[in-house]
C-alpha cells in the first residue's frame, strides 16, 4: 500500500507525510476486509481492497484524502469482484 509514496502525496496532501497517509490507507483497507469477511469473502487482503481502489489512480495520480476515504469506505463487493475477474484475466497474480 506504499503507492500513495508514488503518486505525490505531498503535493495532493500538504501537511501529510507519506506514512500518516499510508497509515491512514492501510487502516480503512483492513477495516473494508472486515467487513468483506463478514459477507463471506475470507481470502481478502487489505492490499486487494487498495489495489482495486487505487486502479482508478493509476492514470491521474491520487485524489484528494476524502474523495480516497469515499472511494475505500464505499467500495462494494460485487465492484470487488469483477476488478478481480478482470485483473485475473490481465495476469496479475493473487
Amino acid at each position: 500500500m506504499n503507492d500513495a509514496q508514488d503518486n505525490g502525496s505531498e503535493e495532493e496532501h500538504p501537511g501529510m507525510s507519506d506514512q500518516e497517509l499510508n497509515e491512514i490507507i492501510e487502516s480503512l483497507c483492513l477495516s473494508k476486509v472486515e467487513e468483506f469477511i463478514l459477507l463471506g469473502y475470507e481470502h481478502v487482503t487489505g492490499k486487494d481492497i487498495w489495489d482495486c481502489v487505487s486502479d482508478r489512480y493509476r492514470k491521474t495520480g491520487l485524489p484528494s484524502l476524502h474523495q480516497i476515504v469515499n472511494d475505500i469506505l464505499s467500495l462494494k463487493s460485487t465492484a470487488f469482484m469483477n476488478w478481480m475477474t478482470i485483473s485475473m484475466y490481465r495476469g496479475a497474480q493473487f
